[in-house]
C-alpha cells in the first residue's frame, strides 16, 4: 500500500564559487552543463529530506503532561494543544499550550506546502492475516510475524465485557473543563473495541468520549500493534504509550488524529516538558489500519500497514521506564477543535503486543 507523506519544505541557497587572483575576488559564471548537475543535487538532496518526516522543535517552558500536538499554522509559530487521561485515574496535570519555537534543536516546520511522497517499500512489520470473518478483514498476526520478537498479549476483544487488564477513563480530563470521560462510552461488541462519542444525557447532552489503558500490563521497550479506524471527524483519538509513574515526559503517540479524517501524527515527547519529536502522515483514517510502534533502547519506528513512516533514533531521546498502550477519544470543543457534530467512534479490530525473543 503506499501512503501520503507530509514532508517540511527545506530552503537551499546556490551561490557561484568564488575563484581569487591575486587578491582580487572574481565571479566566475557557471555554465549550462554545470548548472545541470547543481539541480540534479538539489533534487536528490529534497528527495533524500523528503523521506525524513519528523519535525523536533522546542517551547517555552509551560507546565503540562500528556500533551498532543497540533500544528494549527505554517512557519515558526505553531500551537500545542494536550489530550489527557481522566483525572481520576491519575494526579497528571494538564493545561493548553501555546508557544513559539525557541531556539535550541533545529526546527524542521510542516508547512502546507510540503511536498508529498508516496512510500514505496516492501512490508516488513506485522499487518494481520487475512480473515473475511473479522471486522477489518485482518486477524492479529502470529508468534511469528514479527523477526527477532515474541509475541506476548494478543486480544481480538470477542464477546461483551473488556478484558482482563483494561481499565476504562472516567471524570473531567484535566485542562480541558469541556471533555468528559465515562465508562458507558467504552463498549466491546461486534468483535471490536469501540470508543464512542455521543452527546449523553446523563451528561447535560454534553459531548462524552470514551478511552482505556491497558493498566495491567506494563513494559520497558516493545512493539505494538493496533488495528483500528475512525468512522467520522470530531473527537481526537488518539494510541499512544504512557508511563507506569505517571511523570510526563515521556509519552509516545503512535497515532493521533487531531480530529479529522484525513490525516495521523506520531510524537515523542521527551527530556523535558518543552522538547518533542514529531512525524506526519496524510492517509484516510475512515479505513482500516494498522498502527504499530517498535520502541528499542535506540530508536523508535512508527509503522503502518506493515510499513515505516516515521523514526526517531536520537538514543537520548528514547524512554527507558516502563509504559502501558492507552486507547483514547476527546473532544476540545471549549477550544474551538476536535469538537463533534454527530456521533462518532473509534473502533479497534485487534492489538497485538512483542517483545524481543
Amino acid at each position: 500500500m503506499a501512503n501520503d507523506v507530509d514532508v517540511a519544505p527545506c530552503e537551499v541557497t546556490t551561490r557561484a564559487p568564488r575563484f581569487v587572483s591575486q587578491g582580487t575576488i572574481r565571479l566566475k559564471p557557471i555554465g549550462a552543463r554545470r548548472w545541470s548537475r547543481v539541480a540534479i543535487t538539489l533534487a536528490m538532496l529534497a528527495a533524500m529530506l523528503s523521506l525524513a518526516s519528523e519535525s523536533r522543535t522546542s517551547f517555552a517552558s509551560l507546565p503540562r503532561t500528556h500533551a498532543s500536538l497540533s500544528t494549527l499554522s505554517t512557519r515558526r509559530t505553531l500551537a500545542v494543544v494536550p489530550h489527557t487521561h481522566s483525572a481520576s485515574l491519575t494526579s497528571r496535570a494538564k493545561t493548553v499550550l501555546a508557544g513559539k519555537a525557541t531556539s535550541g534543536p533545529v526546527v524542521i516546520n510542516q508547512s502546507l506546502r510540503s511536498p508529498r511522497v508516496r512510500l514505496r517499500q516492501p512490508v516488513r512489520y506485522p499487518v494481520g492475516v487475512l480473515d473475511a470473518a473479522q471486522p477489518s478483514g485482518r486477524a492479529p498476526p502470529t508468534n511469528t510475524a514479527m523477526s527477532g520478537y515474541r509475541l506476548t498479549y494478543e486480544n481480538g476483544f470477542t464477546g461483551t465485557s473488556l478484558p482482563s487488564g483494561w481499565v476504562p477513563y472516567s471524570g473531567v480530563p484535566g485542562g480541558d473543563a469541556g471533555g468528559q470521560f465515562a465508562p458507558t462510552h467504552v463498549v466491546v461488541s461486534d468483535g471490536m473495541l469501540q470508543l464512542n462519542t455521543w452527546q449523553d444525557p446523563s451528561f447535560n447532552n454534553e459531548w462524552v468520549t470514551g478511552g482505556l489503558c491497558q493498566c495491567g500490563v506494563a513494559r520497558t521497550y516493545g512493539a505494538y500493534f493496533v488495528r483500528s479506524r475512525v468512522t467520522g471527524a470530531g473527537p481526537t483519538a488518539v494510541e499512544l504509550l504512557w508511563p507506569v509513574a505517571r511523570v510526563w515526559p515521556p509519552e509516545i503517540d503512535f497515532s493521533e488524529t487531531g480530529g479529522t479524517t484525513t490525516a495521523s501524527s506520531a510524537t515523542l515527547h521527551f527530556s523535558s516538558p518543552t522538547q518533542f519529536v514529531q512525524s506526519k502522515l496524510s492517509i484516510d483514517m475512515t479505513q482500516w489500519h494498522t498502527w504499530g510502534v517498535i520502541w528499542t533502547p535506540t530508536s523508535v519506528v512508527y509503522t503502518v500497514d506493515g510499513k515505516t513512516w516515521g523514526v526517531v533514533n536520537t538514543t537520548a531521546d528514547i524512554p527507558r521506564q516502563p509504559m502501558t498502550l492507552d486507547i483514547q477519544q476527546q473532544t476540545w470543543c471549549a477550544s474551538g477543535w476536535a469538537c463533534p457534530t454527530q456521533p462518532e467512534s473509534l473502533q479497534v479490530d485487534w492489538v497485538a503486543e512483542y517483545a524481543p525473543a
